[in-house]
């Protein structure tokens, strides 16, 4: 007897439920997610330190300028003594690593100099940069202090080597090192007391013209010495 061939009907693939978003990102998200709102915490605090100072600004300041609660912001850092140091610190760090890759891009002293002063004027009008001119580290509690005024004497000292080796080369005129890189760093440094965003000049135009003038100085192709505009 003939046995009849029943054709097998496919089963139907088994349908896999859609993959749920899971709320745990993996670690290494974890801690960028965690750090990029850490650096928010830090930035909007050096705004306010900045604008109000640092002893009229509280922690339900910071946490209203980034529209969380006070108890978030515990998360991310320990007290207001902390946010300080850790807005001081970045602004040393910025001006630190900025005037090292200045330097290792070589050049003569002047094109270092100026290299670094332009780093040095571009930060003092950021946040971090502007709170260490603004607030400084005076409110910072020891060892901590210690230690960014450590800093502060590696940022003198490049100004110092620099100017120092201007004057060996000849690219610089004779001055006292030590006194040139204050008055450089003085300057500088006082743009980020009045600097304010969207006043009358771009941050561009503030820096450009105060190495400038720190540069070339303020005296015109006048008449020389003892001598008056009408002689030949």
């Amino acid at each position: 007897m003939n046995q009849r061939t029943v054709a097998k009907i496919p089963k139907a693939p088994k349908k896999t439920a859609p993959a749920v978003a899971s709320p745990w990102a993996v670690a290494p998200d974890r801690e960028q997610q965690r750090e990029a709102k850490r650096n928010a915490v830090l930035q909007a605090a050096a705004q306010l330190f900045n604008e109000r100072g640092f002893h009229a600004t509280s922690l339900d300041d910071i946490a209203a300028r980034l529209s969380v609660t006070k108890p978030t912001l515990y998360y991310y850092v320990k007290n207001k003594d902390e946010i300080l140091l850790q807005c001081v610190s970045q602004g040393l760090q910025m001006t630190l690593e900025g005037i090292e890759a200045s330097r290792q891009a070589g050049g003569n002293a002047v094109d270092q100099l100026r290299a670094c002063m332009q780093v040095y004027a571009d930060i003092v009008m950021q946040p971090f940069g502007m709170c260490l001119i603004r607030v400084g580290d005076e409110e910072v509690p020891e060892p901590s202090r210690t230690e960014l005024r450590r800093m502060k004497s590696e940022i003198d000292q490049a100004f110092r080597r620099l100017v120092a080796q201007g004057v060996q080369e000849g690219t610089l005129a004779p001055c006292d090192p030590k006194m040139t890189a204050f008055v450089i760093a003085g300057a500088l440094s006082w743009i980020g007391r009045w600097y304010q965003s969207g006043g009358e000049y771009t941050a561009a135009q503030v820096a450009e013209q105060c190495i400038g003038t720190l540069m070339h100085g303020v005296l015109g192709p006048g008449p020389g010495p003892g001598r008056t505009a009408g002689d030949d």
